[in-house]
């Protein structure tokens, strides 16, 4: 397992859709992002869980956790229209292209995907609107 490459893979996969004005692995505060760099994209490693220690010759297998934070300014709009397509961008970069065959980062993992709750601020940050979206990999 090579944990760079991992976090490089998803990052490039999820800072993929168009639109995204900034794009970067190291995590900023949405008070230290202008308006004219939104729409934004961060990237953090989180936790890292070794789900089964190797044996027999077997390589150890990690759960490996990321956030993706997505920052957009609404200008006064319903939060929902500006966030959303871009939420739906992200999201469908880890659906299967086939049935049965999960997004593997180009083999790095054995699977990666959004697992657990996107968080929204919901209109409650002013003009600025803020999705957390959790991803977890499965990797050996």
């Amino acid at each position: 397992m090579n944990r760079e490459n991992i976090y490089a893979a998803l990052f490039t996969l999820a800072s993929s859709p168009p639109g995204l004005v900034t794009k970067s692995r190291k995590l900023l505060h949405w008070n230290d992002v202008g308006p004219g760099e939104m729409p934004a994209l961060f990237q953090a490693q989180g936790n890292e869980t070794l789900v089964k220690p190797a044996a027999n010759g077997l390589p150890s297998v990690w759960m490996l956790e990321a956030t993706l934070y997505l920052y957009v300014r609404t200008e006064g709009q319903s939060p929902g229209p500006v966030l959303n397509p871009l939420l739906d961008a992200i999201t469908a970069k880890f659906d299967a292209n086939v049935i049965g065959v999960p997004q593997t980062l180009g083999g790095l993992v054995q699977w990666a995907r959004i697992e657990g709750t996107i968080e929204t601020s919901e209109g409650t940050l002013g003009d600025t609107e803020v999705a957390l979206i959790p991803v977890r990999m499965l990797a050996s």
